[in-house]
Order: structure tokens, then C-alpha cells, then sequence
């Protein structure tokens, strides 16, 4: 179970540089670009005051943060982050399994 353990550890952090080497950043749903001292900055729909103060006015703030974390979370399984939670997802299941075959290890 130990092998297994640093199989699963190579193998997540394998697939997560993969993951990080031919994954582009995804600039789909960008409305247009917003330029700040020469560096252009995109700005999607979600991020616009007017979609904001809509959101507010029909859920409340609870509405605006749970639109907020939704969009955070969706974040992490596109483009480069998928790499970073491959990996810290592969880390935490040989984690597991370690601490799983120690567990059963004989006193």
C-alpha cells in the first residue's frame, strides 16, 4: 500500500504538469477589455456594476456571495488551475492512502 501510495503521488503530480503544460488560459465569455496604465484588462458579463446590482436586488448580498463562490469554484477546473487542483487532489489521496496503510500497519 505504500507503493501504491508514492504511485498515486507521482502519478497526480504527473497528470497536474501535464495538465499545466497544455492547458491555455480560457478568455471565452469576455465582453471586452478594460485598459489601466497601458495593460488591458478583460472584463466578462458577471463583472459589470449593473449585472452586480441586479443580483443584489433580487437575492440580497447572500445571492452576490453565493454567485461569487460558485464562479470561484468553476474556476478551478478550467485552463491552468485544473493543473493545480489535479495536483493537490493527488497529494491529498496518497495522503490518504499513507495514512490509510499505516493505520492498518501491526503494532
Amino acid at each position: 500500500m505504500y507503493l501504491g501510495s508514492l504511485a498515486l503521488l507521482l502519478l497526480g503530480l504527473f497528470a497536474a504538469a501535464v495538465i499545466y503544460v497544455t492547458a491555455e488560459d480560457d478568455s471565452s465569455g469576455v465582453i471586452g477589455y478594460e485598459v489601466v496604465n497601458g495593460v488591458a484588462y478583460p472584463v466578462a458579463p458577471a463583472d459589470s456594476k449593473a449585472y452586480q446590482r441586479d443580483l443584489e436586488r433580487f437575492g440580497g448580498k447572500a445571492n452576490v456571495l453565493a454567485v461569487e463562490f460558485t464562479r470561484w469554484f468553476e474556476s478551478l477546473w478550467q485552463g491552468r488551475r485544473l493543473a493545480f487542483s489535479v495536483g493537490f487532489l493527488g497529494i491529498i489521496a496518497s495522503l490518504a492512502l499513507y495514512l490509510f496503510a499505516k493505520y492498518l500497519e501491526p503494532e
